[in-house]
């Protein structure tokens, strides 16, 4: 049998890249925020933070969030005709003005 090449971060060197005034340590506000039920959120992943990381193809996909699960939350977002649910920690989402 052939073994299957790459994992859920493949091919992700400049799709996962900060700039570079943003590197460096986690923000704490941005660890510690918090969103209400119905918020619209803009899914963004960090590269330096692998806890509660959703998979590169919602990279920059508008979601709204229907609740929480531990310290993370669930959000619903349209994808291909279905509606998918995902299980994200708050520094990958970011509030949509």
């Amino acid at each position: 049998m052939v073994k299957r090449v790459g994992g859920l971060r493949r091919k992700t060197r400049h799709l996962l890249r900060n700039d570079v005034k943003s590197r460096g340590k986690l923000s704490l506000v941005k660890f510690f925020q918090k969103f209400n039920d119905g918020d619209k959120v803009i899914l963004k992943l960090q590269p330096n933070c692998q806890n509660g990381m959703f998979h590169r193809r919602y990279q920059g996909n508008v979601a709204t969030v229907s609740g929480t699960q531990g310290s993370c939350y669930t959000v619903k977002l349209p994808y291909l005709g279905k509606e998918k649910e995902l299980i994200v920690h708050p520094i990958h989402l970011f509030l949509q003005n």
